[in-house]
Formats: structure tokens, C-alpha cells, sequence
């Protein structure tokens, strides 16, 4: 009769259905880095490595993050092309403060003060002539015995690169009707015209970076109730525009 075999101690059965299957530990660990990643700063590169570290865990398989969705990475601001844009405004704001120096220094020496005046504004360098100085009353045609002082100014216009410069009338709000003007805008565009033609006459100066145009009455600059107050109103502007703006666009084009 055949002896039963007596099971050693040592060779008892073992029940292992409480650990857990080395699969599960994995995709525990991989639903942990998908929770960190989609909580994290994408890095490009970072992600490659990931994939090739998940790619050699299950022995070469395709990846999930082999081609990920395209995840917007925020953009750094650049600021190289920042700073360059912030001097070559300061630059040109620089040399608009040079062409008024220019331009004041003309005023002085010819003792113009009372027709002339300059200011920096956020459009450009502003040039204001007084109409008196420039128009008979009514009148569009520059005066003769003034007409040296715009060519004058057409000189104190030529720029290398040209700017953009723009010719403005203004007047009173006093009506006018006449047999050459049947409003005041008519006669504040042709006197901007008029003063423009004696500009782009001189051969320095460059037409195509210059125009003209009138607003009437409609852009005061002091009250029309007094006479003093309407002799201000009635001028001619010459705007010398930047050719950087403040935001870094170029300004240089023709109009």
C-alpha cells in the first residue's frame, strides 16, 4: 500500500490574491503622471523623455503621448524686440525735439514769437502760424511779402528718411460767403493747400510724404467771443508726425 505524502510546513499553500498584480501598481503610476502633467507647465521636451520612459516600461509599445493633442504653450514675451522698440521711440522722440529746437531757433532770430508757437503732442511736433501773418482776411493766397517765411519753413521740413507731415487750416466761426469761398471749410482747405504748394515747390522736399486738409471752424482752440480768441483760431497747423509710434509700429510710410 502506497504511503501518503506528508506535506512539510514549508510547503503550504500560500494565498496571494491581497497583492497586487504588478499591471495595476503600473497603470496606478501612470494615472498619477497624467494627473501631474495636466496640472503642470508644459515642457516640450520633458514630454518627449516621458513618452520614452513609458515606451521602455511596457517593453517598446506605442506610447499614448507619442503624438499628444496640441497643448497652447504660453509665449514668453520677447524682450530683446521690446527693448529695441522702446529706444527707437525714445530716439525719435530725441529727434523731434531736436527739429523744434530747429524750428524755435528760426522763430527767435526773425522775432516771430507773436505768430509762431511749437509743441511735442502724442501726433507729432505741431507748428501753429497765425493766418495774419500768412492771409489777407477772407483771403487763401499767401502773401507775397510773407511767402519767403514758408519757403523758409520747407527747408526746416527736409528729413532724411522724409516724415509724414500734414498741412491743416483752421478760422473763425464768423460766415463767410463770398464769390470764392461759400464756407469757412472751404477757405481753411484752400489755405492748407495754398501753404502746401509753396512747400513741396522746393525741390528738397519729397511731395508724396505731405498733405493738406481744412476743418473750418469746427477745431477751435480758444473761445470765439472775443477777437483775440478768434485770431487764435484762425491759423495754419504743420504736423511733423513720428516715425515711431509709442507702441513700436513703424510710422515712415507715405501717407
Amino acid at each position: 500500500m502506497a504511503k501518503k505524502r506528508r506535506k512539510h510546513k514549508g510547503e503550504e499553500h500560500i494565498d496571494e490574491s491581497w497583492l497586487i498584480p504588478y499591471a495595476d501598481i503600473l497603470t496606478l503610476l501612470l494615472a498619477l503622471f497624467i494627473v501631474l502633467f495636466s496640472t503642470s507647465t508644459v515642457d516640450q521636451q520633458k514630454l518627449e523623455q516621458m513618452s520614452q520612459v513609458f515606451n521602455q516600461i511596457f517593453d517598446g509599445g506605442t506610447s499614448f503621448m507619442e503624438n499628444p493633442s496640441p497643448v497652447d504653450v504660453p509665449k514668453t514675451p520677447n524682450k530683446t524686440n521690446e527693448t529695441e522698440q522702446s529706444t527707437a521711440y525714445i530716439e525719435d522722440q530725441k529727434a523731434l525735439s531736436e527739429i523744434q529746437d530747429s524750428v524755435d531757433e528760426y522763430i527767435a532770430v526773425n522775432e516771430l514769437e507773436k505768430q509762431f508757437a511749437t509743441k511735442l503732442t502724442d501726433e507729432g511736433l505741431l507748428v501753429t502760424i497765425r493766418d495774419s501773418i500768412l492771409f489777407d482776411m477772407g483771403k487763401a493766397e499767401v502773401k507775397t511779402e510773407y511767402r519767403q517765411i514758408a519757403e523758409d519753413i520747407a527747408e526746416l521740413l527736409v528729413f532724411d528718411p522724409p516724415r509724414n507731415v500734414v498741412i491743416t487750416g483752421h478760422t473763425d466761426n464768423i460766415p463767410i460767403s463770398s464769390s470764392e469761398f461759400s464756407s469757412n471749410w472751404e477757405l481753411s482747405v484752400m489755405r492748407s493747400v495754398n501753404f502746401l504748394k509753396i512747400l513741396v515747390s522746393k525741390e528738397t522736399i519729397d511731395p508724396l510724404y505731405f498733405s493738406a486738409k481744412g476743418y473750418g471752424e469746427f477745431k477751435p482752440v480758444a473761445s470765439n467771443d472775443t477777437e483775440d480768441g478768434r485770431a487764435k483760431n484762425r491759423r495754419v497747423e504743420v504736423l511733423i508726425q513720428p516715425r515711431v509710434l509709442e507702441d513700436g509700429t513703424l510710422n515712415d510710410s507715405p501717407q
